[in-house]
């Protein structure tokens, strides 16, 4: 298999991946504050050209195009666009939505005046050819913006916790929650970029009443959960133990006591740069 072909079918991989289970679900029903908040970081204005990578079904995109900018939101698995296409409809705002990949946009250098990107572009698996990707589409004096999952926040150690139960990644892959590091943000970008800021925030996952039942929605919703649950398929006692290890941290993370409530505090890294 030659390294072009390789390529083709690690992309088709990722694509089905985030393809199965209800991603537009999770991003409604757990992080949907987390566009506006991303927005707000990078100043989009009216008349902005801004790009949004691996936008999913337009958490950030639909939010910038409501603050007036001219949007693009791309994003590898094109079967997220339908439900964009209908929340950016009911919000009364239009953009346009590209099938593209995260580590080769299909767009010229300095095209856009705003690229940001969340929860998304983090789980492409060549950090670097995600990072210079980025900082070549954005024109210089604009705004590179991400939101990314760090790796001691609840969902690093969500991935954590599956990690001995999934597929092994491809070679030269970098674990996602690596861009929730400030100190891997810096060596991505490097001097290429002026004004880097890195702040550590959270959003609260409150979803469902126990642990249990939130094991059961990642597991029905959440593609990379899904994955990892169909990659043990033929091995019950391997299934047995993450159903425990996964309830297990649930159970920890979950700083509700209320019963019938559950809460998790997800920590992310808002990221904001210019391009020199």
């Amino acid at each position: 298999m030659t390294t072009a072909e390789a390529d083709r079918e690690l992309k088709e991989k990722h694509r089905a991946l985030w393809a199965s289970g209800d991603y537009p679900a999770v991003a409604a029903d757990l992080i949907s504050e987390l566009g506006p908040v991303l927005v707000r970081a990078c100043g989009v204005r009216p008349g902005d050209r801004v790009l949004d990578v691996a936008a999913g079904s337009g958490n950030a995109a639909i939010a910038a195009a409501a603050a007036g900018g001219i949007v693009t939101a791309s994003d590898l698995t094109p079967e997220m666009f339908g439900p964009g296409r209908a929340i950016a409809a009911e919000r009364g705002v239009e953009l346009e939505w590209v099938e593209a990949d995260a580590e080769a946009l299909p767009f010229a250098d300095n095209s856009f005046d705003i690229v940001m990107s969340c929860v998304g572009a983090m789980f492409a698996p060549r950090h670097q050819a995600v990072a210079d990707e980025l900082v070549r589409v954005v024109r210089p004096g604009g705004t590179i913006g991400m939101i990314n999952w760090t790796p001691q926040g609840f969902i690093g150690r969500l991935f954590a916790t599956m990690k001995p139960y999934a597929p092994p990644p491809p070679p030269g892959a970098s674990p996602p929650p690596l861009w929730g590091d400030e100190d891997h943000v810096g060596q991505l970008f490097g001097d290429r970029v002026a004004a880097l800021r890195t702040q550590r925030q959270t959003v609260v996952m409150d979803h469902c009443a126990d642990p249990a039942e939130f094991r059961e929605y990642w597991k029905s919703n959440y593609g990379p959960t899904i994955a990892t649950y169909r990659f043990n398929a033929d091995q019950p006692e391997r299934i047995e133990a993450l159903d425990s290890d996964f309830l297990a941290l649930l159970t920890d993370w979950n700083r509700e006591t209320i019963p019938g409530r559950t809460a998790y505090d997800a920590e992310y890294l808002l990221v904001t740069a210019v391009k020199r």
